[in-house]
Parts: structure tokens; sequence; C-alpha cells
């Protein structure tokens, strides 16, 4: 480190808190905050949360809870968090109809264009760089959702926004469409001003509309009951009283996030990585159950999708032909593709066999006596 770098003067920090905002801005984040380290109540939070065992399969939030209390821990010398947001609705994408048809596949709404870690790392690095720069060197480290960081605890501190009964980070003017990155320093940046008031209200539309009734009320979700934890994070068999309830969304789940009202504020992203690939917003669901293993390697590239693997894949779908409504001629056709995708491995089977049984029964019910 530098003897310059050693001795910012308060005005000095003041105008490079500044000048991190601006760049921020011009390296596409549509809003930068700067926080102190201290977790406090949310660590209290996660604890209590922890206790319950609402993170099911999720042992590594167990494992690693210290690392999220103390970012010092996590890496040396951090006194500050700055707090990146960086919105992907991609424009003209109304994957919402998407739900009222069954044969089609819901994909969350982040996971139809590619992968956002490395674009937005990479960014991150460069403001980093840009510190370096005007600093002299730094003990610095970029995050984003890759490490045990408290991102929305840490974002909520930083003014971008609150977490909300759904627990996602809700924006007053852009919603919750959007990802979050950190660049922990060592630089005693000014802060700013945490979102102390909540802006909720008495609305609960979140917590009822959801499919698997997942919150146990407001700011409380058990991820063992979430879409998006059965269909992402979860390695073994989802359970068979769940699976009737999880529809067509075959990789995570966005209810929450429709349904809020906040979200009719949100503004298209510019960023090309965000649109959908592949088809990805409007699919049919027997399509993608088709996909050869090296089809789902090559599709799937550079996406967040690739991180379940193609077992997984192959699971979340035959749930979702499971609970497909189709004319008899495309229930053929799915009951031939089920079957041929048989020996895979015991978990895809399992599933494969629920789904049969459910189009059998649905076939049946809906022949004419």
């Amino acid at each position: 480190m530098t003897e310059a770098s050693k001795s910012l003067s308060t005005v000095e920090l003041d105008s490079l808190a500044a000048n991190i905002k601006l760049w921020g801005r011009e390296l596409g984040f549509q809003q930068v905050g700067i926080t102190d380290t201290d977790t406090g109540e949310h660590s209290e939070h996660l604890r209590r949360w922890l206790d319950k065992q609402l993170h099911g399969e999720m042992s590594y939030m167990a494992d690693r809870e210290a690392l999220r209390k103390d970012p010092a821990a996590l890496h040396e010398k951090t006194l500050r968090v700055i707090s990146l947001r960086m919105d992907y609705l991609p424009p003209n994408v109304e994957t919402v109809k998407l739900l009222d048809h069954p044969d089609k596949a819901y994909l969350s709404r982040y996971a139809l264009g590619r992968d956002y870690h490395k674009l937005i790392r990479k960014r991150i690095k460069t403001l980093a760089d840009k510190i370096v720069e005007h600093t002299g060197e730094r003990s610095q480290r970029a995050f984003v959702d890759s490490a045990p960081v408290l991102e929305r605890a840490f974002a909520e501190k930083a003014g971008l926004g609150w977490i909300g009964k759904n627990t996602m980070l809700i924006n007053s003017t852009m919603g919750s469409w959007f990802f979050l990155g950190e660049l922990f320093t060592d630089l005693p940046l000014p802060i700013d001003t945490p979102q102390t008031s909540k802006h909720c209200g008495s609305c609960t539309a979140c917590l009822d509309i959801c499919p698997t009734k997942a919150f146990n009320g407001a700011f409380e979700l058990d991820a063992r009951k979430c879409i998006s934890y059965l269909t992402i994070e979860l390695k073994s068999s989802i359970p068979i009283n769940l699976r009737p309830l999880i529809g067509n969304r075959v990789f995570g789940c966005d209810d929450c996030q429709i349904i809020c009202p906040w979200n009719k504020f949100a503004k298209p992203t510019d960023e090309q990585d965000f649109k959908p690939r592949h088809g990805l917003d409007d699919a049919d669901m027997l399509g993608l159950f088709l996909w050869t293993e090296q089809e789902f390697e090559k599709k799937t590239e550079g996406s967040a999708i690739r991180r379940i693997g193609y077992q997984r894949w192959l699971r979340n779908l035959a749930v979702g032909l499971g609970n497909s409504k189709q004319d008899n001629d495309k229930t053929a056709q799915t009951i031939a593709a089920l079957q041929s995708r048989k020996g895979i491995s015991d978990l895809l089977d399992e599933h494969i066999h629920w789904a049969l049984e459910r189009l059998d029964t649905n076939s049946s019910a809906h022949t004419p006596s």
C-alpha cells in the first residue's frame, strides 16, 4: 500500500465514494451503495432460520455461518462493503403467460440468458482496478452470489432497497428484478443511509400466491418447500406431496416477484447477455426433455441452468410433464419420451414413474365411460 493511499482525507474519501458510484454506473450497474460490515440483526435472523432447519439440504448455509457474520473473516482487513445492483429483466419477455400453458416449461427469468456471475464479477473487478488506480494498492475482493455473503442485508444497509416479506430485496423504483454483487474493501469510505422502512404495508400477495405455501409468515421462507430450492438446490428426490404443486416450473420460480406491486415499476435491461437464449422464454416442455446430454451441455453453456446437471434437469422436466394436460396424441408422445429416459439413474427413474402414473390417472379421468 502506498503512503498516499494510507492517508486519504475525509474530503478525498467523500470524493472517491462519489466517483465509485459514477464508475459503477458507467460499468452498467443501476445503483451503488456503501455500508459498514456490521451484520447485527441480519446475523441473528440467519441464526433463528438455521435453528429451525429451514435451509434443508443447503448445509453450506450452516457450515459457513461465521463467515457470513463477519466480512473481515471472509476477507481480511475489510472495512466497507460496496453493494451494486444490476437489473436483469429482459425486454418484451412475457413468460408469465407460460404458467397458464402446462405443456410449456417455465424457467425463472434470471436464468433465461447467460450466467450473470462472470459478467458481474468481471465488472466489479474492473471497478476495483479503477479504485486501485486512484488510491494505490488496496485489499479488495469481489463477490457475486458465490460466497458466504449476506448480500441482501448489505444492500439494504447500503440503501439499495428493503428486504420484503418474500425475503427478496425490493427497490421502490425497480421492484426486485435485479442481481446483486459486492466489493469488500479496506477503504474507510463514508457509508450511505440504510433502508430502515419496509414499504410492504399490509400487502401479503407474495405470501398468498406461493404455490407450495413455502412462507411461514412475513420474512420467513421455508426453503424446503420453495420451488427454487426444489428444482435447483435439492439434489435428492422432490417430495411427492409437493410435485403436483410445482406445475410447469422446471427451473426456479418467480411467483412471489411477479405478484409484487412494486414490480410494476421494473424497467427492461439493455444488457444483451440477459436476453433469452435457445427460445427458453417459450419452450415446449417435451422438446426440452428430449434434449440429449450433449444437447444439454451445448445449449446450457454459459448458463446458470448448467449447475443442476443433466439428470436433475430431466428430473424437473419429468415432474412438469407429469403435471401437464395434453390431448391423447401428445400424451402418447410424452409417455414414449418418459419411457426412453429410463435407466439413466434411480433418482430419475423414480420421477419418471411418478409422471407416468400421473399421466395415466389424468388420461383415465378424462376418458368418456
